[in-house]
């Protein structure tokens, strides 16, 4: 059985301690970033005392571009403005997106006349092309383990990847 974009009912789900291997974080980071609701767990919130948060491909992008921002200094002021403007993106438009930054604010870039009309402008300082982010993250995630999710039980799988989103974005890839 699928669901509506095409995926499994099942849903793949990173454990905390993964994505924060798979992000480059503390393990602190990713509690209150949870907590405050910066990046929240999309596949399961926790539930209670023993409960685990689990992430998806999706959250962990998220939690590795925060992080970059946040190496920059950018102010998480102005990263939360970026993430709920990724939040209402579609994966696609993610794909071809360059986040520019002056380290005070942060510009969405998806073309290249875009980066040079901003670095004409004396604005940009750096840029994080997300397309290279997702590649870092898909990377790191082949080599760590995930869980399914399937009617809201969670289930380990050592084979997870062979049906999570990564695995059939690669395969639609041809890689």
């Amino acid at each position: 059985m699928s669901s509506d974009n095409g995926l499994p009912d099942s849903e793949i789900g990173y454990r905390g301690a993964t994505a924060c291997v798979a992000a480059g974080i503390t393990y602190r980071q990713l509690d209150y970033w949870a907590r405050t609701g910066l990046v929240s767990p999309s596949v399961q919130s926790a539930t209670g005392s023993g409960s685990q948060r689990l992430y998806g491909f999706r959250d962990i992008l998220v939690l590795k571009i925060v992080k970059r921002l946040l190496d920059t200094g950018v102010s998480l002021q102005n990263i939360r403005s970026a993430v709920d403007h990724l939040r209402d993106r579609g994966v696609s438009d993610l794909e071809r997106m360059t986040l520019m930054s002056d380290g005070a604010s942060i510009y969405e870039c998806n073309s290249p006349d875009d980066i040079i009309d901003l670095l004409q402008g004396g604005q940009g300082v750096f840029g994080i092309a997300i397309n290279k982010v997702w590649t870092e993250v898909e990377g790191s995630l082949a080599t760590l383990q995930g869980e399914r999710i399937h009617d809201g039980v969670v289930a380990v799988d050592a084979d997870v990847a062979s049906g999570d989103e990564l695995a059939m974005r690669r395969k639609a890839k041809g890689a």
